[in-house]
């Protein structure tokens, strides 16, 4: 398997913005922002965002009360942003938070997921210049790398993140011993070593050609797959994948209202799992305190999360 460099790779997609055009929002439009649809909640009073330091939702709000607007890219009918194109419909963007993360961030969206019930286009809006997101097939190659990436998914072989710095440091030394592995031949053995050669005077061994710099475990990339629970396994199973590092958050629990029946609540959403992930990394792995740098990632689903459960509720569906 022969790794891509970055030029190779597909390029991400854009974030644009886009004021939009007012479009109908009668109550008979069953996509409109006084019926949202397909969500679960709790009563209002017990949301559970509240201790998030994030941007305030004013800019929301107003976005809610102007009603649903036409994406200038692709005409579809939008609420705040369009899922479609990567783009803000109808807010401010000096009004949308965008934060820097401490890795990059890649994912893997299934071809067949949703794009209005995905939430990665919450990351790509709020991180752009940390979030690629990818259409599966395309997957960049991360073989020479693997030691610098994790892929965040649950399994029997996934390990937790205060295991995760001391497994990739295993993957450094395997690589260091035998760098020249993965470009040997299989019918090209290696070189035999001259009598004497690598010999100390006391007949030790000891290197006699220079050895390249000592490679480290940091952290660079994380992987996440986007898709129904259902439709992860034609993603986890490529061969491209196969050699990643898997990461499970096994303690947090989903606040998603379109969460699938018969899955564990400890399976996230995408943007849940970015979030996280990166707060965890943070306190786990950078030993540094959590002041909530990352809270912005739930800008749009905290405020999601609360107005499906006010219309939950208000329907009696709660």
């Amino acid at each position: 398997m022969s790794a891509h460099s970055a030029a190779d790779w597909p390029k991400p997609e854009h974030t644009f913005v886009c004021p939009g055009k007012p479009i109908s929002d009668s109550p008979d439009n069953p996509r409109s922002p006084r019926a949202p649809s397909g969500a679960a909640g709790e009563e209002p009073g017990t949301e559970p965002f509240g201790d998030l330091k994030r941007a305030p939702h004013d800019v929301l709000e107003r976005a809610q009360r102007a009603g649903r607007l036409k994406c200038c890219k692709c005409r579809g009918s939008r609420m705040f942003y369009c899922y479609t194109c990567f783009s803000l419909v109808g807010v401010n963007p000096e009004e949308i938070p965008q934060i820097k993360l401490p890795l990059k961030v890649d994912i893997i969206k299934h071809p067949n997921e949703t794009d209005g019930k995905s939430t990665a286009v919450h990351a790509k809006l709020l991180a752009p210049d940390d979030v690629t997101v990818y259409t599966y097939p395309c997957i960049p190659e991360y073989e020479d790398n693997k030691h610098q990436v994790a892929l965040v998914f649950p399994g029997p072989g996934s390990v937790t993140i205060e295991e995760m710095m001391g497994q990739l440091s295993k993957l450094v030394v395997k690589k260091s011993r035998y760098p020249l592995e993965h470009n040997r031949s299989s019918e090209q053995p290696p070189q035999k070593r001259l009598k004497g050669e690598g010999n100390s005077e006391d007949g030790e061994s000891s290197a006699s050609t220079p050895t390249e710099p000592e490679e480290t475990s940091t952290l660079k990339r994380v992987v996440f797959i986007d898709s129904t629970w259902n439709q992860t396994n034609k993603i986890i199973t490529d061969e491209r994948l196969q050699a990643l590092l898997q990461v499970e958050l096994k303690t947090r629990k989903t606040c998603f209202w379109r969460h699938q029946k018969g899955t564990p609540d400890t399976y996230l959403s995408t943007i849940e799992a970015i979030y996280y992930f990166m707060k965890d990394y943070h306190v786990r792995c950078l030993s540094q305190q959590y002041q909530g740098q990352y809270d912005n990632l739930l800008f749009f689903f905290s405020f999601l999360y609360k107005l499906i459960s006010k219309a939950k509720h208000s329907s009696g569906k709660l």
